[in-house]
């Protein structure tokens, strides 16, 4: 049984760059992280993640203004503070993430255009060669005989013939017969 190579060339990477091919069972992809970011930024872009937001933060504000003293633990007095820096960390944290899901796109895009272009290639290849075979066809066809052509050969061969024969049978009837 042939081993694989411990680094192997990935199709939707970019050129050059090389991923280490794991077991899938294992669960040990170097690519988890990545996939994880795409992940966020994609519920980051939904309206039942700004909906989610959006309940979290008025639960939170009414229950700190509505709530007994003893029980409230973020102060409007102090304009929410646990709220803002809760906030702020999630935009810390989801600016980066989403940054790293673009530039792995990029890297997908990057990969695409490259095969598209290489496609695009072999295509317009492929259309050169055809229309060089189709003038090739085009200049074998203006040397082959037309069907008038053909008849009018024909024709003329039949008169010749016709000619012939009645110039034979009238030298039969004038010459002599010898005998020997």
């Amino acid at each position: 049984m042939a081993r694989e190579p411990k680094n192997v060339t990935s199709l939707d990477a970019p050129k050059g760059i090389r991923r280490r091919r794991v077991l899938p069972l294992r669960g040990s992809d170097g690519d988890r992280f990545g996939r994880f970011t795409e992940w966020v930024a994609r519920a980051m872009g939904t309206p039942w993640f700004l909906l989610g937001l959006t309940l979290f933060c008025i639960a939170w504000i009414v229950y700190n203004t509505t709530a007994p003293l003893s029980w409230r633990f973020d102060s409007s007095d102090n304009g929410f503070t646990a709220l803002t820096l809760i906030l702020s960390l999630q935009a810390s944290y989801a600016a980066p993430l989403i940054l790293l899901a673009q530039n792995r796109q990029d890297d997908r895009d990057r990969v695409q255009i490259e095969q598209d272009r290489q496609r695009a290639e072999r295509n317009l290849a492929d259309t050169e060669y055809l229309a060089r075979e189709v003038v090739a066809l085009r200049l074998a066809l203006t040397d082959v005989a037309s069907k008038d052509f053909i008849r009018a050969e024909l024709r003329s061969l039949l008169e010749d013939l016709d000619r012939d024969r009645s110039g034979d049978d009238t030298e039969s009837r004038t010459a002599p017969v010898r005998r020997s």
